[in-house]
C-alpha cells in the first residue's frame, strides 16, 4: 500500500486520486459493510468515482427490508462527491437492475440524476493512455444469464452463510480464537469452481480486445484482482461485503488495488467494527 490515511489530509483542492472504482456494496443487507464504505468515501477524493454496479441490493430489499443509518450515509457521500465536483458514473449490475430501465441506449452520455450518471457501461482512458472497458460482468456470467433462478438461488445461499458466519465467529471469540471467514471460505469454492466453468475472467478480456481497448474494470464475482490476460488488462475490483476493495488510479495513471480493512485496521470480528472519525478527512472538488 503506497497511502495511508494520515496522508489523505490534503493541504490544497487537489484530489488524492484522478480515479476510483468500487462495485458490489450490496446496500440493503446486513452483509454490507457500510460502516467501512462510509470510511473510505470520508477519506477518499477522486476526478472520477465509477460505481460498478450491485450498489443497492434489490434482489434482497423485495424480499426484505433492511437499510439502517450507516446505509444513508454512504448514499450522502457519494452525492456529497458529485456536488464537490467528482464526476460519479453509475453502471448498474444485476442486484440493481431496476436501474437499467433507466438507461437509453439512444443516450451515449447515460441520464444523470442528481449529478450521478447512469449508463449502461463506460470507457475510461487512464492518464497514462490506456483504455479500459467498465462494466459489472454479470453479461458474461453464464449462470446469471441464462438461469436467474440459480443466481438467486446461490444469492440466498450465500446469504445464509453470512449470517451462519455471524455466529461461528461468535463462539471463536468466546473460545480465544482469532476471526476466521466461513462465509468467504465457502464463496471462494463456489466462486473459484463457477469461473473455472464459465472462464469469467477470459470472457471479459476477450472481449475489451474485441473492441480494440487495452483492458476492463469490472465487478460481480467479488474477487478482487489485476493481472494481464493475453495482453489485456483484466481488473476485478472487489467487493464491500468482505473483501472491502477499490481500485485506483494515480495522477500518473498508475492502477492500484487497495485493501480498505487492512489499510485502516478494521476487524471484520466487530459487526460494526469501524470507528470512524464523523468529520472526516473531507472531500476536495477536483483541481
Amino acid at each position: 500500500m503506497t497511502h495511508s490515511p494520515s496522508a489523505a489530509r490534503l493541504s490544497d483542492r487537489r484530489p488524492l486520486y484522478r480515479s476510483v472504482f468500487i462495485s458490489d456494496t450490496h446496500l440493503g443487507t446486513r452483509g454490507c459493510r457500510s460502516d467501512f464504505l462510509a470510511d473510505f468515501l470520508r477519506n477518499t477524493s477522486c476526478r472520477q468515482l465509477y460505481l460498478v454496479g450491485d450498489i443497492i441490493d434489490g434482489w434482497r430489499l423485495r424480499r426484505s427490508w433492511y437499510w439502517d443509518a450507516q446505509h444513508d450515509e454512504v448514499l450522502r457521500l457519494i452525492l456529497r462527491h458529485a456536488r464537490a465536483g467528482t464526476e460519479v458514473t453509475y453502471i448498474p449490475g444485476n442486484h440493481d437492475e431496476m436501474f437499467r430501465a433507466w438507461v437509453d441506449p439512444a443516450m451515449p452520455g447515460g441520464l444523470e440524476i442528481a449529478g450521478i450518471r447512469l449508463a449502461a457501461e463506460a470507457v475510461h482512458v487512464t492518464a497514462a493512455g490506456t483504455r479500459l472497458l467498465v462494466i459489472h460482468g454479470d453479461a458474461f456470467d453464464s449462470v446469471v444469464r441464462y438461469a436467474k433462478f440459480l443466481a438467486l438461488l446461490g444469492d440466498g445461499a450465500y446469504a445464509a452463510a453470512l449470517v451462519a458466519n455471524r455466529w461461528f465467529n461468535a463462539a471463536r471469540r468466546r473460545l480465544g480464537y482469532p476471526y476466521w471467514s466461513l462465509s468467504a471460505w465457502l464463496k471462494r469454492q463456489v466462486k473459484e469452481a463457477v469461473k473455472a466453468i464459465d472462464r469469467f475472467e477470459t470472457a471479459l478480456a476477450a472481449e475489451a480486445r474485441r473492441r480494440g481497448l487495452d483492458g476492463v474494470v469490472c465487478g460481480h464475482i467479488h474477487h478482487a484482482e489485476m493481472r494481464e490476460l493475453a495482453g489485456v488488462l483484466y481488473i476485478n475490483d472487489g467487493d464491500w461485503v468482505e473483501s472491502c476493495t477499490a481500485l485506483v488510479e494515480h495522477h500518473d495513471g498508475r492502477l492500484e488495488l487497495i485493501d480498505w480493512a487492512a489499510l485502516r485496521g478494521f476487524s471484520f470480528a466487530d459487526p460494526r467494527g469501524a470507528r470512524t472519525d464523523p468529520r472526516g478527512l473531507g472531500v476536495s472538488a477536483p483541481a
